[in-house]
């Protein structure tokens, strides 16, 4: 399954580190949630090949509880490649590895 959004990137503040993240449409979400089943790892996580630009990588989606959106992390390598930061609107596919 592949989905295609455009998503504002916005920060979440840990202990240590902040990360970057983009919420996938409420809609796409609830197809997604259905998709889990006995592929679902930590933290109800599923595994995803995404796409930001020209930039592919393997990682995982991850459901928040607070929105009931799946999450996708961005990690620094992507966001400078992407030249990406908070606040920025942003076209994202993700595949979901079934």
């Amino acid at each position: 399954m592949r989905y295609e959004a455009e998503a504002e990137v916005w920060l979440y503040a840990g202990a240590k580190t902040v990360w970057h993240f983009v919420s996938l449409p409420a809609a796409y979400s609830e197809g997604i949630r259905g998709l889990r089943g006995p592929k679902a790892r930590g933290w109800g996580s599923l595994r995803v090949t995404a796409t930001i630009g020209e930039t592919t990588w393997r990682t995982s989606i991850f459901p928040d509880r607070r929105t009931g959106a799946f999450i996708l992390p961005l990690k620094a390598e992507v966001r400078h490649a992407e030249n990406i930061g908070q606040g920025d609107r942003i076209q994202v596919a993700v595949e979901i590895e079934l």
